[in-house]
């Protein structure tokens, strides 16, 4: 059971949210494709960890074989090749590794090599595996680590819980684009609902159930919970705001492995959600 957690921005809950969701399953998968800055590992301090080196395909020049017929620049869309003072430049920040213009190439001028982007980490934290992806900085996209992590994703663990990056980006759309099921992680303010509507868009284009998991909650009005409601949108939890869980999570604990009444809110959210997600299978079978 694929379940992804995400968020219309950063610091809303959401790893707090799937950390503690993982850390209280019997057995489970936790997934940070936040490739850009992982932080769950942070929490679950995994142990015997293995670290896989991820690369893309970008093309290389022979410069003795290239003529300066152009049409690999002409052919390439995203202007990663330019033919400049008689040389073939390649500009791999904008390539796509499609490898197409290996393709067109009428001399053979182009093979392919392997660009290093980032790595996977993956250990063992308890009852949890833990899978990070890592990008490295300054490289364009995360969507090569992430499609290596979630497609190969142990069938054995019960629950996977995927840790989106924030936001509705494609990135995104690739961590979320197998689950079968997607919690929302929302602030009860009007921002908190701006970014809550960007995420719903996004989850309803894919046609993907989903509900929400309100966070930060205080006494009063909550915009989050009124969109929530005039969309239907189920509510599957609400986390108050609080000075020990912040602490708890500040500090990097887990919340669930720290404080019987943490363990107890986030037993209910897992039941609630997998009651969800067995409704929505039998609804669609």
């Amino acid at each position: 059971m694929k379940i992804a957690v995400l968020s219309g921005k950063g610091g809303t809950g959401k790893t707090l949210v799937s950390v503690n969701l993982a850390a209280v399953a019997k057995e489970s998968i936790y997934i940070d494709c936040d490739v850009e800055e992982p932080n769950g590992h942070l929490f679950f301090k995994p142990k015997d960890i293995e670290s896989e080196r991820i690369s893309i395909k970008i093309p290389y020049v022979n410069e003795t074989a290239c003529n300066g017929c152009r049409k690999c620049g002409d052919f390439c869309k995203f202007n990663a090749l330019a033919y400049i003072n008689s040389k073939l430049l390649v500009f791999d920040e904008v390539c796509h590794s499609c490898g197409g213009c290996v393709l067109i190439c009428p001399e053979k001028a182009l093979t392919e090599k392997d660009k290093f982007i980032g790595e996977v980490q993956r250990g063992v934290s308890e009852n949890v595996t833990v899978i990070t992806g890592m990008l490295n900085t300054g490289e364009a996209s995360g969507i090569p680590i992430i499609k290596n992590i979630l497609d190969d994703i142990p069938t054995d663990k019960g629950f996977a819980f995927i840790d989106c990056p924030p936001g509705s980006s494609c990135i995104v759309m690739e961590s979320i684009k197998d689950a079968d099921y997607c919690i929302f992680v929302a602030e009860p303010t009007l921002f908190g609902v701006h970014n809550l509507n960007m995420v719903y868009d996004l989850v309803t284009l894919f046609n993907k159930p989903h509900g929400v998991v309100l966070n930060k909650c205080l006494k009063g009005e909550n915009p989050a919970e009124n969109f929530c409601k005039e969309k239907g949108i189920q509510i599957l939890g609400k986390i108050p705001y609080n000075n020990e869980l912040g602490t708890l999570n500040s500090d990097a604990l887990i919340s669930v492995r720290e404080n019987k009444k943490y363990h107890a809110l986030f037993s209910n959210l897992l039941q609630t959600v997998t009651k969800e997600v067995q409704h929505e299978a039998v609804t669609n079978s």
